[in-house]
């Protein structure tokens, strides 16, 4: 079989990490498996892969993904787009200027 073959048949992170022989913790799999996994996407889409590399490149791009979350947290490593939304703007109006009477 090819690892193009094999990795379509793997569809959670854990069968991933167990696929590429990475040990993990499993509870913080189950809570990073979805940012972990884009992570490792991401990593895999930075720069192209030799076919004869591939199985290596792929083990570590996803331990590093794996890594990323053992060392920090989703919040901070902000992998999808809801993270990297920056903080609700706030405009503020003095009361004197909210309920001034407009000149006509």
């Amino acid at each position: 079989m090819t690892l193009t073959h094999d990795l379509k048949e793997l569809s959670t992170a854990e069968e991933f990490l167990d696929y590429f022989g990475i040990a993990y913790d499993p509870a913080l799999v189950q809570v990073n498996r979805l940012h972990i996994l884009q992570r490792f996407h991401d990593y895999l889409n930075q720069a192209p892969i030799a076919a004869e590399q591939a199985r290596t490149v792929y083990a570590e791009r996803l331990r590093q993904a794996y890594e990323d979350f053992v060392a920090s947290d989703a919040r901070t490593e902000k992998v999808f787009k809801v993270f990297r939304r920056g903080e609700p703007q706030v405009t503020v109006i003095p009361l004197s200027q909210a309920f001034s009477k407009r000149e006509e």
